[in-house]
């Protein structure tokens, strides 16, 4: 049968989930919803076992499902004729991507940034790849370092009193609503930020914020992340972006 992500991530946000790095919430909602299908569909006890320690053990079990859950939501999003609403960020390590709704499948670039954070014993930010992964498209969404309000315990990119709910209440001044589905306890149970805007991130000079895991820049060097932290696109993508909207719909 099908699984419910809306109501899952609705819950998880009111448990101190972002949706992104802090999601201890989601990956224990995730397990209890599957648990009792597992234990009925798979007839090797141990088998089952071995899932469910999985999903115990690996708090970002949930964040594969939730990128794909966002892209469908964004995919519906995208080529609406002269909108401005950002349907995509991407990361390689080396440049960061943008997609705009009412652009086709033109991506705008510029430069990936180093990773702002809290880093593993032992390295630092020198040691960490700029800014990488797909898993951007989450903030696209709202959620991640756009809903990280939600997330005050999430001390890697939020680490004095008040700044997580800052960085959420600054994503609202560069997107166009706020999505009721998914309300924010912290702040009052606003919706979530959503629907990130090109103009009004060129005019105010607020990127997006990416709460994101930090990969080590040499590949293959160490299994795993070497840290979290906050990342922002860099705002040459926005520019190139607004500058090909108005060659296309104000000239």
């Amino acid at each position: 049968g099908k699984l419910e992500l809306k109501p899952l991530w609705a819950r998880a946000l009111t448990m101190g989930d972002e949706l992104h790095n802090r999601v201890s919430a989601g990956t224990s909602l995730f397990a209890r919803t599957m648990a009792p299908h597992l234990v009925r569909a798979v007839a090797d006890a141990s088998a089952a076992a071995e899932v469910l320690e999985y999903l115990a053990d690996f708090d970002l079990a949930i964040v594969p499902l939730t990128m794909a859950g966002c892209k469908a939501i964004l995919d519906a999003a995208h080529g609406i004729e002269a909108s401005t609403v950002v349907t995509a960020i991407a990361r390689n390590g080396v440049e960061v991507g943008i997609r705009v709704s009412g652009l086709g499948d033109r991506w705008f670039v510029g430069p990936a940034q180093p990773v702002k954070g809290t880093y593993h014993p032992g390295f630092t930010e020198a040691d960490g790849c700029p800014d990488l992964g797909d898993s951007a498209i989450i903030e696209t969404a709202g959620f991640g370092g756009c809903a990280i309000a939600a997330a005050p315990t999430h001390v890697t990119v939020a680490d004095e009193p008040g700044a997580a709910a800052a960085y959420t209440r600054e994503m609202y001044e560069i997107t166009l609503a706020k999505n009721s589905s998914y309300p924010i306890p912290t702040l009052g149970f606003q919706g979530i930020p959503t629907g990130i805007e090109i103009r009004r991130v060129v005019e105010t000079g607020i990127l997006p914020i990416v709460d994101t895991p930090v990969a080590h820049r040499e590949p293959g060097r160490v299994r795993g992340v070497i840290g979290f932290g906050m990342s922002r696109p860099p705002m040459e993508a926005f520019v190139k972006a607004l500058t090909a909207f108005g060659d296309r719909y104000l000239s």
